[in-house]
């Protein structure tokens, strides 16, 4: 099963439930070389189920003292496909390696 990084809504119990029809079990992790910024989210559907105008987005920094924390969650290759609809189209979905040395999937600014 695929490992996804959130670090903003998809932690969200509301946002998991609606995008994945399940809560989501996860475990703590870091993503490095990034930095967090802010988005202004305009689809009224995310904005419905996230409640929250505006939305982290990560961006490559290439600095390894860049950190950014949240949880990576397993999930099925289906349901990578549900987070890939929730984003909206200022994201995209990479692979990585975590602080964990696990690989997994985040969304990033394109």
């Amino acid at each position: 099963m695929p490992n996804l990084f959130s670090y903003g809504t998809l932690q969200k119990e509301q946002v998991q439930l609606e995008t994945f029809g399940r809560i989501l079990r996860g475990e703590k992790d870091i993503v490095v070389g990034y930095q967090l910024k802010m988005l202004e989210i305009k689809d009224p559907e995310v904005l419905r189920k996230s409640n929250q105008k505006y939305h982290p987005i990560l961006e490559f920094s290439g600095n390894s003292a860049d950190e950014v924390e949240g949880v990576l969650f397993q999930v099925s290759d289906e349901e990578i496909l549900h987070a890939d609809e929730y984003e909206v189209d200022d994201y995209k979905r990479i692979e990585t390696v975590f602080k964990s040395e696990k690989k997994g999937f985040i969304y990033v600014g394109k």
